[in-house]
């Protein structure tokens, strides 16, 4: 058990735990006096055990600490030279089937208390980016940006999580840090930028790729980095892979997201996005190296996007959909965000567009294209085969709605499944979704008109149209935002608007599903229309949740409806 206590009118704050044999203790502190080290003092049954120390005032900084025997500890700090951000312990041997344990967290940087809620959140912190999702060792791992003292964009780590279904998440250490450069210089900003994974060849274990970004730095504020985890949990020394852009190409300083993969010749190649004066760019490199870990050669620019005046293309990922990667039929999906870029039409801004198409692994022919998300707020996707079935997540934001002075806290979207089907991709969420069924709210009601109370933030609601393309109205009652899906001749629209200011037209233009199914949580609505066909996503600012919903539509329109609450 674990508690914090002030001691009357002491400024001493006491952590209290019961920690198991072998537990590894990680402490964010700094000092608050300058000349004055920062303390934190381990002490257990039979009196003061350690000092965990840092001198520095202005970031905090990382400490690990270990405890051989266990039982009954406290924690001790004065608050008036000390300030602690974070503490959470765990166990090396079982970390994995057990997560972290957090002790401490400020009010500035605490997750929030949300009943019922089903979407994947950090433990502390601000996140963005989903990094390395794949499967390691026989589970789902999902690595992300992270920033652990504030929710708030700064520094950039790597957090960590791991699954068995891709809904239900263990918290795992912290991943990957900072260079000690930019934690001596926080001016700089930058960090471990977003990446990917790969499992390690013939050996347990993963190799990760990622962007180092350092502000200002000469000649390149962007390279990309590689390190290996053979416990799955912890990194080993980084160390570069790519000192530079390639040469000739007229490419900005925009240099980053490596996405790792096997090509269909076998090959491992690595996608990285950027910008030129052409507009948005995807560079293609690839290696012999069968642990991938040197002898990155650029091979070309793989995409030119002029449309959409982005300003940089970011995590650009690359897979096969229905086949092998080595079968030449097998068709590919191409992903990848556009920072800044603005539908002119609707004022919705960074779009992420996907392409479906042939890979011979040095060129990629396109077939067809659509947008991922007509909602947006499905940014920075990333997906990988697992098995037969190819899988993705995004994060559950745009950075259109945040910025550097914004504490902004996000979640992950539902995992969903990529399906090519009549000329067109498929994004429905995964089928182990329905799992998160905790119990019926309403099996009649909401096709008669009627409203639809909710007595919890996270809910389902399925409904079918007896014809594709009727119109509908489903109307919910949130607090703060006016907020509905409808369908009209235009298309599917999702329809915001944040205290009376209308904002962009989230809009599927032209779309006539007939199938529904909508999941509202503390903070989101995901649409998924014909089996995800089209998915539009949206973030709702704050927690408050939805109270109600109901569904106008013309007599006999709907033919069955169903409204669930939701639990992980």
């Amino acid at each position: 058990m674990t508690n914090d206590q002030d001691r009357g009118r002491s400024t001493t704050r006491v952590l209290q735990a019961e920690l198991p044999v072998n537990t590894t203790l990680h402490i964010w502190l700094k000092a608050m006096i300058p000349g004055v080290p920062g303390t934190v003092s381990l002490v257990s049954v039979n009196g003061k055990f350690g000092d965990v120390l840092a001198n520095n005032t202005e970031e905090y900084e990382f400490r690990i600490y270990h405890v051989f025997g266990g039982g009954h500890f406290e924690l001790h700090y004065d608050m008036e030279k000390t300030a602690v951000s974070v503490i959470y312990w765990f166990t090396p041997t079982d970390v994995l089937e057990t997560g972290i344990t957090v002790l401490h967290t400020n009010t500035g940087n605490a997750a929030p208390v949300l009943p019922d809620s089903y979407h994947f959140r950090p433990p502390f912190g601000w996140m963005n980016d989903p990094n390395g999702f794949g499967r390691f060792g026989g589970r789902p791992h999902l690595f992300y940006q992270h920033y652990s003292h504030g929710l708030q964009w700064n520094t950039m780590h790597w957090g960590h999580a791991v699954s068995s279904d891709y809904l239900r998440w263990r918290h795992m250490p912290i991943f990957l840090f900072p260079s000690e450069t930019l934690g001596a210089r926080p001016d700089k900003r930058g960090g471990a930028f977003s990446g990917s994974a790969i499992p390690l060849p013939n050996a347990p274990g993963i190799r990760v790729f990622f962007t180092e970004q350092e502000k200002d730095r000469d000649p390149e504020e962007q390279i990309q980095m590689t390190a290996v985890s053979p416990d799955l949990f912890s990194a080993g020394q980084a160390e570069v892979l790519l000192d530079r852009r390639p040469e000739g190409e007229g490419l900005t300083l925009d240099f980053r997201d490596p996405y790792v993969f096997r090509g269909p010749d076998g090959l491992w190649k690595m996608l990285l996005g950027s910008q030129s004066e052409a507009g948005g760019v995807i560079l293609l490199y690839e290696t012999e190296d069968r642990s991938a870990a040197t002898g990155w050669t650029y091979i070309g620019k793989l995409l030119v996007e002029t449309r959409h005046q982005t300003t940089a293309i970011e995590c650009p990922c690359l897979l096969p959909l229905d086949g092998s990667a080595t079968d030449p039929t097998t068709q590919w999906a191409l992903l990848y965000g556009l920072m800044n870029s603005t539908d002119k039409k609707t004022g919705r801004k960074n779009l992420t567009m996907a392409e479906v198409g042939w890979f011979d692994g040095r060129t990629f022919v396109k077939e067809f294209e659509q947008e991922l998300d007509f909602g947006t707020d499905n940014y920075a996707f990333q997906a990988f085969k697992d098995g037969d079935q190819s899988i993705g997540i995004g994060w559950l934001a745009n950075w259109a709605d945040t910025g550097p002075n914004i504490d902004f806290p996000t979640a992950m979207t539902l995992p969903r499944a990529l399906v090519l089907s009549d000329g067109a991709l498929l994004t429905p969420p995964i089928p182990a979704t329905e799992s998160l069924r905790h119990h019926v709210i309403d099996r009649t009601r909401l096709m008669r008109g009627e409203t639809v109370n909710f007595a919890g933030g996270a809910v389902e609601i399925k409904f079918e149209l007896r014809e594709a393309g009727l119109p509908f109205r489903l109307d919910f009652d949130h607090p703060d935002i006016a907020l509905a899906v409808e369908l009209d001749a235009d298309g599917l629209i999702i329809l915001h608007e944040n205290h009376g200011a209308a904002g962009p037209r989230y809009i599927a233009a032209g779309a006539r599903p007939r199938l529904f199914r909508i999941f509202l949580d503390y903070g989101s609505l995901e649409v998924f229309a014909d089996d995800g066909r089209w998915a539009g996503t949206k973030r709702i600012a704050g927690f408050n949740p939805v109270r109600s919903a109901r569904l106008s539509a013309m007599p006999d329109s709907v033919v069955n409806a169903a409204v669930w609450g939701l639990r992980p």
